[in-house]
């Protein structure tokens, strides 16, 4: 994403975080609003004036969240990856409704199966059904070959039959081309066509969330993190706790009331890979009630409001939910004010008693309250309308990981209410929402198959994913590549990639990546320039690469930034920038004291004794530098910088300086050592 430069004078700034954890994220998303941002309302808006009226901002509406993953997102993968999860009626028509169907399924079984096996020849069959299925205009299909096209994959890559594909499948319903257009669109500034789409695609994801909670999040992890860690991190997406779910059953089977809320939990939700069966959470929480656990309350009033595996009843739904409130279960409050807002199961509609609702959930840091506020003051129910107002509990609730509070801030700089028109932010905001629809789950089944130690399917499912958009994907499957190369079972053009073709996707990959703040990744890319990995060697691109990550205050580029200065490398010969720089580094990271330091006594030396043997030596170790690398990365580092030259600086300066003592051991008697000064660029020469 790129970003726009804030106008001068600033009103207030909000900190906007992205709907993943801050710990998974590339960069935070920072929101600035000036003066100039604002516009007046007119005094006699009718939407302020009529809350009926602009029903596209009635966000109190009924969600879409009965509907199940494989309608909302048709062609999904679900049925290969997690076919006990799909429904009887969906699970029969995937398999039997049209020769197409079977086609399509197969085709994509097969190319999973190809990865996971290395077989070419399993592959080519693959695309065959698959481009056969295009070829009839199966959407699915299409979107499939779109992906394969911009690989590159058994054919000739091209960006121009990707976008081909995905546009007819896109037409066709596809949401997940969908997704790859709009990043597309995004990536070319073509802010117009792409928040169309992510707009959509946000609508989708927000009409499947739930009206007081929402599903527990599928989170994107880094690879690099370890297996231990993203071990951790899958459990808690599949919304696992201590126990193993088959113990947990046991234990919910003979009486323990814990036990059953969570087995409840889990068919409503669709985890642990079960089936979303609400009928079954309806039963396991009122056992759950009976033997008095207090939070099945809550979600029985839910299932009662939106009718799911039983007849929708709103009385029993605020029966359920007050029941809960007394539990002091404060997020019951967002359901009561959301049934009194609709007029459903009340005598009327009570804005005023809606309100206070919700002001006791915000009261006690129930980020449902925030949005359901803002939602109030945005369209003056039972309030006076105050966009401002409820920009600001959005911004709250959006802190807070609220998915609805970015889909909120989206639709305000989208249409241009109490604000002016922003289409750039409104169309990075829609797409955080977009994020979570349900084609997420691209993302654990990527995990869960890199666990197993399958890791070529693993790159296949990042790759369809960073072609959406998915920063963490793009990191991830460019991580791959690097980290396993021939083992990636990266497949080209025709059939194993080559390196070139390897080191291509990955440096296209990580660009991608540091486009949308990946520090890390525009290291990675400034590195590539800076050695000639997978490209031609240049110094100039790889000190713009390292300019974008220092404007994220990587401290490694600012390092290797003032590395380039004193060599004069891609940038103009300066010590005293060069020192600027190494003095950044270590102020953004004090774990770079010693290589600063050792930088810093490279400068001294060059400053001090310039067109010494000792400058000589060091200029010369870029050139001997390649012969060592491997060396370095293997015992080392995992990835090449410029850090490593200044061990070898070190070295030399030491020898020196050893060299020295023994010559002023020897001094003449009657003669006085001079002492050390300091040189000008403030490093005190060594003792």
């Amino acid at each position: 994403m790129r970003r726009r430069s804030p106008s001068s004078k600033l009103i207030f700034s909000l900190l906007v975080f992205s709907l993943l954890p801050p710990s998974l994220l590339a960069r935070p998303f920072v929101l600035v609003l000036s003066q100039e941002d604002f516009k007046d309302a007119p005094s006699d808006d009718a939407s302020a004036a009529d809350p009926e009226s602009a029903a596209e901002w009635d966000e109190f509406g009924d969600s879409d969240g009965s509907k199940s993953e494989e309608e909302l997102d048709p062609g999904s993968w679900r049925q290969i990856f997690e076919p006990d999860s799909l429904t009887t009626t969906t699970a029969t028509s995937a398999v039997s409704s049209t020769e197409l169907d079977a086609l399509y399924y197969s085709g994509v079984g097969k190319m999973l199966s190809a990865v996971t096996s290395a077989d070419v020849r399993l592959m080519e069959e693959a695309t065959g059904e698959i481009e056969v299925a295009a070829e009839s205009g199966y959407p699915a299909a299409q979107s499939v070959l779109g992906f394969l096209s911009g690989m590159g994959l058994l054919r000739e890559r091209s960006k121009g039959k990707s976008f081909l594909y995905h546009h007819f499948a896109s037409e066709g319903g596809n949401m997940q081309s969908k997704m790859a257009l709009a990043y597309t669109y995004t990536r070319q500034d073509m802010f117009d066509k792409a928040v169309k789409l992510y707009a959509e695609l946000a609508e989708v994801a927000v009409n499947s969330f739930l009206i007081s909670k929402d599903s527990p999040v599928i989170e994107p992890v880094r690879l690099h993190n370890g297996a231990e860690e993203n071990k951790e991190a899958l459990r808690k997406s599949k919304g696992e706790e201590d126990e193993d779910f088959q113990i947990l059953e046991y234990q919910a089977q003979k009486g323990n009331a814990g036990a059953m809320y969570k087995v409840g939990l889990f068919y409503y939700f669709g985890l642990r890979g079960l089936r979303r069966d609400h009928s079954k959470a309806l039963s396991w929480f009122l056992k759950a009630v009976e033997k008095g656990e207090p939070r099945s309350m809550e979600l029985l009033g839910e299932i009662y409001a939106r009718g799911a595996g039983v007849e929708r009843n709103y009385t029993k739904a605020l029966e359920w939910l007050t029941l809960a409130s007394k539990q002091q279960l404060y997020s019951a409050y967002n359901g009561m004010g959301y049934l009194y807002v609709k007029g459903y199961g009340v005598d009327k509609k009570n804005y005023t008693k809606a309100k206070e609702y919700f002001e006791k959930a915000a009261d006690n840091d129930e980020v449902g309250g925030h949005y359901n506020l803002g939602v109030m003051y945005l369209k003056g129910i039972g309030v006076k309308r105050d966009v401002k107002l409820a920009c600001k509990f959005f911004i709250v609730a959006a802190n807070h990981g609220q998915p609805k509070a970015f889909y909120q801030l989206a639709k305000i700089f989208h249409i241009g209410v109490g604000f002016k028109k922003n289409i750039p932010l409104a169309t990075a905001l829609y797409k955080l929402v977009a994020e979570r629809g349900p084609w997420s789950s691209l993302s654990r089944w990527a995990l869960e198959s890199y666990l197993k130690g399958d890791v070529g399917k693993a790159f296949m499912l990042y790759s369809r994913m960073a072609e959406m958009g998915y920063e963490v994907a793009q990191s991830n499957a460019a991580w791959i590549l690097d980290k396993y190369g021939e083992r990636s079972m990266c497949m080209g053009e025709s059939g194993f990639c080559t390196d070139a073709e390897r080191h291509q996707r990955a440096h296209s990959l990580w660009w991608q990546a540091s486009e949308q703040g990946n520090e890390h990744a525009a290291l990675l890319i400034g590195d590539a320039y800076y050695y000639g990995r997978g490209t031609v060697r240049d110094y100039e691109r790889a000190a713009e690469a390292y300019m974008h990550a220092k404007s994220q205050s990587n401290a490694q580029a600012m390092f290797n930034l003032g590395y380039m200065h004193e060599h004069g490398q891609g940038l103009p010969f300066d010590l005293h920038l060069a020192k600027r720089y190494y003095d950044e580094a270590l102020e953004h990271d004090p774990a770079a004291k010693l290589p600063v330091t050792l930088a810093l006594t490279s400068l001294w030396v060059r400053t001090n004794y310039d067109g010494s043997f000792l400058v000589h030596i060091i200029d010369s170790l870029p050139d001997f530098y390649p012969k060592l690398e491997a060396w370095v990365e293997d015992v080392l580092l995992e990835e090449g910088n410029a850090t490593i030259l200044t061990l070898f600086a070190c070295l030399l300066t030491v020898l020196y300086l050893r060299e020295r003592q023994r010559r002023q051991a020897v001094v003449a008697p009657g003669e006085v050592a001079l002492p050390n000064h300091p040189n000008e660029l403030g490093v005190p020469a060594p003792i």
